[in-house]
């Protein structure tokens, strides 16, 4: 185990306080629950502050009470959970259809993390495991997260243009952030990512978004074919195929718009 950072065990030491009594408290309280300095509390409730895990209390000056933030990233872990259980479903039912290795995977920061994995009964498949980390912008689901973001925050995961170039997983992987700008409009337009060898130099993916209840693009679903089974009219199919999977997934967690 690594070692502990002690202004971050702080600081959560601070957002912890507010689980209990009446979720308010003012930078006084937390000096004197927790034996801290005055200046260290305030300079951490001050960037707490700014970050929106805790937010002033307008009508009670000088008090705080939890922020916005606190609740998104508790969204988004109660989100997880269900995506992963509904998605190794899903995957499930996909791979039996296609007999395809087939993924579920999210994205943070700028690689995606697979989450679900159904595996190909074939003796030539796609080799891989859940919780595996790769680059987004070598796969099909990570190709397919980026674009669903918005501009602004897709600026802030990849250099801007002409930038340092990205890393190759392969020969075909995409180095140059203006291509991928390019390829992720191409994307977004169609609502399907391809990619071909980019992430490995024997297996190409197809992927679409999956939507939570809110619209929002939470997770890809993917579906991995070796090169030997790669042709036009077997895309065409897994395309398909990878969008009502993508659009299931969506349903089971609550959306009902168009995927």
């Amino acid at each position: 185990m690594g070692r502990l950072v002690p202004a971050v065990n702080r600081a959560l030491d601070i957002l912890e306080l507010f689980l209990d009594g009446d979720g308010v408290l003012s930078a006084p309280e937390i000096t004197r629950r927790l034996g801290l300095p005055r200046t260290t509390v305030h300079e951490l409730v001050t960037t707490l502050a700014a970050r929106s895990y805790l937010v002033p209390v307008p009508e009670q000056p000088g008090r705080y009470r939890l922020g916005v933030r606190n609740y998104q990233l508790g969204s988004r872990y109660a989100e997880q959970l269900d995506l992963a259980a509904e998605g190794r479903r899903v995957a499930g039912e996909v791979a039996e259809t296609c007999d395809e290795t087939v993924h579920v995977a999210v994205l943070e920061g700028t690689d995606v993390i697979y989450i679900a994995k159904v595996d190909s009964t074939r003796a030539v498949r796609m080799v891989s495991a859940a919780g595996r980390r790769l680059p987004a912008h070598c796969t099909a689901v990570g190709k397919m997260l980026l674009a669903s973001l918005p501009e602004e925050e897709l600026g802030t995961r990849l250099p801007g243009p002409g930038g340092e170039p990205l890393r190759a997983m392969t020969e075909n992987s995409i180095t140059s952030p203006d291509e991928l700008r390019e390829a992720l409009a191409r994307i977004r337009a169609r609502g399907i990512a391809v990619e071909e060898r980019e992430s490995n130099p024997d297996v190409s993916c197809v992927a679409a978004p999956v939507r939570d209840s809110a619209g929002r693009v939470v997770a890809a679903l993917s579906i991995s074919v070796p090169t030997i089974r790669w042709n036009g009219r077997r895309r065409a199919e897994l395309e398909a195929l990878v969008v009502r999977g993508a659009a299931d997934l969506s349903a089971r967690l609550g959306h009902r718009g168009a995927a």
